[in-house]
């Protein structure tokens, strides 16, 4: 693009922008397109604390909120969330009663922007993409909970956004700064890890959709919205819905709308050392071997998912093997041994995951050992036993994190610290989870050129990977 031309796009922009921000965009989002916002002057030295804004403030994000206040290294200075008469948004507030309180993140930044120095989004999939996006364009560092977006396109834009706006960004699988990530690194570098042909990754608890009635033929019946709740805001750049209750905390990770079920759950706690220090990048082909219980609005009682890697320089082609749903177990390997619930794994938004057929994890399938591992932070271990005592002379020793995954974002915005799950490697990995969703949701297999990042066997996935038309007034955040 010449200078001329990217002079012109960048005067119609804020031309557009200004129009639409005096009926209802507030003045920051004008001033982000234009670029003609000015940022604050960032982080005085190591010392000082920076400056938080915690959007989602309930549920995960409410943890969130604490974890990142924990390390002691930031300051809260503004929390929104869409329900701030939620009971789940109560903790939060009663901890931090003097903070100024928003229910739309624009005009948030439209208020505080200049004491921002970086921003939390612990807010519904769906929602992730306009917020970061927004801050991003602003210069502020973002934590974002996984998987980052709900569709290839809006993963994609924030990676770019990030590399444009050189900001710090964090996706929040916090295992990636726990033993699991040391270790595995750890292991790889030294030539344990090698070789790998195959990977099966399973979450067989309960899921919240279970039990629902497959043959439904409409979304749920409208019911009266909350008063304390901003329905508009919460849907964001999705098409409007009826309020119903199955929507809202919690519950709008069951449908496609809104959320990316057990995969978009867990597979970034269970799948991303694997994907990273193999360096798998993006699959060539998803191919759902199992949808139980398949249906166009939430998800199915119980998936199998291949996904298949191709060779990477040195590195043989892979495939991982997912399965969600209680009675959907893969087989084991001989000499497996009992399968634990890690203490560790942090609570969910309904408290602490129950213990399953078979829990959360992975089994690892390399030329010459087999590793058997958890979720989250968990560690490797080699099987069967009597290979793992035959191997022990030969593992290196492990690094101790320097931090946890909230220290780690907190440390990189102060300068201290790069961070361990920024978007350069978490976005790849949320698209694998993004092509996985497609392959449920049209339970059709899918072809991928990685090269030009097209689905080339069904024009329907291909124009999915995009996603429906933003709703109106909100795709000037697809344009920042």
């Amino acid at each position: 693009m010449t200078k001329h031309n990217e002079a012109s796009r960048r005067l119609f922009l804020k031309q557009a922008a200004a129009l639409s921000s005096m009926m209802v965009f507030p003045t920051i989002l004008t001033k982000a397109m234009s670029g003609t916002y000015s940022p604050a002057s960032g982080l005085g030295g190591a010392n000082e604390r920076v400056n938080l804004a915690c959007v989602g403030i309930g549920n995960q994000g409410g943890s969130d909120v604490f974890s990142l206040y924990n390390t002691g290294f930031c300051n809260i200075v503004a929390l929104c969330d869409t329900d701030m008469g939620a009971p789940h948004t109560q903790k939060v507030l009663e901890k931090f009663p003097d903070v100024p309180r928003f229910q739309d993140f624009r005009k948030m930044f439209d208020k505080l922007a200049n004491q921002i120095d970086a921003v939390l989004v612990g807010v519904p999939d769906h929602s992730h993409f306009p917020i970061a996006m927004l801050a991003m364009s602003l210069g502020k560092a973002v934590y974002v909970e996984k998987p980052m977006g709900r569709t290839f396109n809006e993963v994609e834009l924030m990676m770019k956004a990030a590399s444009k706006y050189n900001v710090v960004t964090q996706m929040g699988n916090q295992g990636h700064s726990e033993a699991n990530y040391f270790q595995f690194k750890a292991w790889t570098e030294a030539g344990i890890i090698k070789d790998v042909t195959a990977i099966t990754a399973h979450m067989n608890s309960p899921r919240r959709w279970h039990g629902w009635d497959t043959k439904m033929t409409k979304f749920p019946n409208a019911e009266p919205i909350p008063g304390t709740l901003d329905w508009d805001t919460w849907h964001s750049a999705v098409k409007m819905h009826d309020y119903n209750h199955d929507f809202i905390n919690g519950q709008w990770r069951c449908w496609y709308d809104f959320g990316m079920g057990a995969l978009g759950d867990w597979g970034a706690h269970i799948i991303d050392t694997a994907h990273q220090f193999l360096n798998l990048g993006l699959p060539y082909e998803v191919d759902p071997l199992k949808l139980e219980g398949h249906n166009p609005f939430f998800f199915p009682m119980s998936t199998t998912l291949s996904f298949k890697f191709p060779k990477r320089g040195s590195m043989p082609p892979v495939e991982i093997m997912w399965y969600d749903g209680v009675n959907n177990i893969p087989q084991v390997p001989e000499g497996f041994g009992t399968s634990e619930l890690d203490p560790n794994i942090p609570p969910t938004s309904v408290g602490k995951v129950q213990p399953a057929k078979l829990n959360p994890g992975k089994e690892i399938y390399s030329k010459d050992l087999i590793f058997k591992g958890g979720s989250h932070g968990s560690t490797l271990s080699i099987i069967p036993e009597e290979k793992a005592k035959a191997m022990e002379s030969k593992l290196p020793v492990v690094p101790v994190s320097p931090s946890n995954h909230y220290a780690n974002f907190l440390k990189a915005v102060k300068g201290e610290e790069k961070t361990r799950s920024p978007f350069e490697i978490a976005g790849p990995l949320s698209q694998v989870f993004n092509l996985g969703v497609l392959a449920q949701q049209l339970n059709t297999k899918i072809v991928f050129d990685r090269e030009t990042k097209q689905i080339t066997n069904n024009k329907i996935a291909n124009q999915m990977l995009v996603g429906a038309p933003a709703r109106k007034d909100w795709e000037q955040f697809y344009k920042l």
